[in-house]
């Protein structure tokens, strides 16, 4: 562990010495998944050490420790980042993949990634989500580049089949309607021109989004079962008629709230 890592875990520890089993990143907008945890010890990012601080409205910039509880139900105990930071506000891979860092230094060996991402796929409406299959880099970015270990582990980066399996069950039982496809990481912080769009819709992306990838590359390389899951917020340029924004994005993503916490609760109470 190098002297940032340890100085980072060294604080959080000091504020919640606790063991965390899953690590749950919140996106755009989803953030207030994080107010059902039970006995919940927040952790501000911006007093941990050498953390990086996201600038995105509706990343809250918080670490939450705790458990969901219901009927007797307990999940194990878990992480949760409130908000991520992009590549696109820090130029800085090692900024981006931090937090997942920071999860596997505290012990969780599983990640749930979850994100705002646009439609590609024309199918799908403002409002669904997605579980990801499988993704697309874009970027010519890889934050294994230079990592320690990186030659010797060269590890096929990708999301655990049998959470994806039981994640689509889970949606099943509870009558959740979701959708599965691939994922298209862009930098940002731009929106994607149409002919872009096309481009990633003819290479088999139906969602695009400016997060995600590096994360679960970074997870994979440490050694952690990763699910992900996209709230497809609006259409992309080319696909949708309307100007673009970011309040879009959270408004679609209050929309869907009551499914979202749904699905991701069960999902959470069967890796328990």
């Amino acid at each position: 562990m190098n002297i940032k890592l340890s100085d980072s875990i060294d604080f959080i520890q000091s504020r919640a010495p606790m063991t965390p089993v899953i690590a749950l990143v919140l996106g755009s907008g989803l953030g207030d998944f994080g107010s059902h945890l039970s006995n919940a010890v927040s952790v501000d990012t911006r007093d941990i050490p050498h953390y990086p601080i996201s600038s995105v409205p509706g990343h809250a910039g918080k670490i939450l420790f705790g458990t969901l509880e219901l009927g007797g139900r307990t999940t194990a105990q878990l992480v949760v980042f409130q908000g991520r930071v992009h590549f696109y506000e820090c130029n800085d891979l090692e900024k981006v993949i931090y937090p997942i860092r920071i999860a596997r230094a505290l012990g969780a060996k599983t990640l749930v990634v979850t994100n705002a991402a646009g439609g590609i796929n024309r199918l799908f409406v403002p409002g669904d989500l997605m579980f990801i299959r499988d993704y697309i880099n874009m970027t010519g970015e890889n934050p294994l580049i230079g990592a320690r270990h990186a030659v010797e582990k060269r590890v096929r980066p990708s999301f655990d089949s049998a959470m994806l399996a039981m994640a689509k069950r889970v949606a099943l039982e509870h009558m959740i309607p979701t959708t599965e496809g691939v994922y298209c990481w862009t930098k940002g912080p731009t929106y994607e021109s149409a002919a872009e769009i096309r481009m990633m819709a003819a290479a088999g992306a139906d969602a695009v989004g400016m997060s995600t990838v590096p994360e679960v590359m970074a997870a994979a390389q440490l050694g952690m079962k990763t699910l992900g899951i996209s709230c497809i917020t609006n259409m992309a340029t080319g696909i949708s008629k309307e100007k673009l924004s970011h309040s879009e994005v959270t408004d679609t993503a209050n929309m869907v709230k009551a499914h979202f916490t749904t699905l991701l609760t069960e999902i959470l109470f069967a890796l328990a």
